[in-house]
């Protein structure tokens, strides 16, 4: 069945949903920057959009808000990650919602931020909100809990940032400082120019706070602020060093269990199924009936995040 989408943000994942959907069947009829927004009821032409981005900065001669206004059954709301009251995302999907549409995240914020509020508007609304995308980019983590049943998941760990895991584990294969290995992964595009989000563990504890509001029930929501939180600044080389003398590794690992979330450098074995190198990223299940179960795949990215973000549209026909 083919769905019309609405595509909120035009970076790398939205460039790639807008140039993906009509591989899936689908046709993207709005697609918004921050400051313009082109829409066609028969559908945008991707090449013609993303031309007039380069070329001027903007994709169309349309307001942002005429996307939200548009015709559409999906709205694919794939702007920066705000914290705190995830604006402008939660508004997007707000909107969506009470058009009784459906919509479909890779933004962090509403769904790690305003978990109850987000599920309290999609209560009242013929439309459904899915966000795959906002958890490990192309790996399937949501569906499988879906897939399994939450009741079913005692708890879920490991590591999903790509820009810390790249740093750490180019300073355990090298020996070299964190200052020095940041800067090659910026170079690389790696790293953002600022790795704040990353490196401090913010990115990751708002995925794992995901993973903990999907696994847990209403009566105990998450957000950031309830996460024990610490980064990766301060770790030296020869810690790393230490750590393989004993023939372990440091990664980031995040955590959603009983006890909360917890996101920290942690001490594993180099041949752990959590030590994975480079931008990989990996969760690990731990299972009522099925012991351990690893997912591990490309994080992030734009074609990768836009293939859970079209995923999730085709659950939705």
């Amino acid at each position: 069945m083919s769905l019309r989408l609405a595509v909120i943000g035009a970076g790398a994942v939205g460039r790639s949903v807008v140039d993906l959907a009509p591989e899936y069947g689908h046709t993207v009829t709005a697609l918004a920057d921050s400051r313009s927004a082109a829409v066609d009821p028969d559908g945008l032409d991707a090449a013609t959009v993303f031309d007039r981005k380069d070329a001027e900065g903007t994709v169309g001669a349309a307001d942002p808000e005429d996307a939200l206004a548009a015709e559409y059954d999906v709205l694919v709301e794939v702007t920066p990650t705000t914290l705190g009251d995830a604006e402008p995302g939660f508004s997007h999907v707000k909107a969506a919602l009470e058009r009784d549409r459906h919509a479909v995240l890779a933004n962090k914020g509403p769904v790690a931020e305003r978990y109850a509020d987000l599920m309290a508007l999609e209560a009242e609304s013929a439309g459904t909100v899915q966000f795959e995308a906002a958890v490990g980019g192309a790996i399937p983590i949501l569906s499988t809990i879906a897939d399994f049943g939450p009741g079913q998941i005692t708890a879920a760990r490991g590591v999903l940032n790509g820009t810390a895991n790249f740093v750490l584990s180019r300073m355990a294969a090298e020996g070299l400082g964190y200052e020095h290995v940041l800067a090659e992964a910026q170079d690389l595009g790696v790293a953002e120019a600022d790795p704040a989000f990353d490196v401090e563990g913010t990115d990751a504890a708002l995925k794992f706070v995901i993973l903990a509001n999907v696994l847990g029930d209403e009566d105990q929501i998450y957000s950031l602020a309830d996460a024990d939180v610490e980064g990766i600044r301060s770790i030296p080389a020869s810690a790393l060093d230490l750590a393989a003398e004993d023939g372990r590794t440091i990664r980031l690992i995040g955590e959603a269990t009983a006890d909360g979330v917890r996101v920290g450098p942690r001490l594993v074995p180099q041949h752990d199924a959590l030590a994975v190198t480079g931008t990989r990223n990996i969760v690990q299940f731990e299972t009522v009936n099925a012991g351990q179960l690893h997912l591990s795949g490309r994080g992030a990215g734009g074609p990768e995040t836009a293939t859970a973000i079209l995923s999730d549209v085709g659950r939705l026909e």
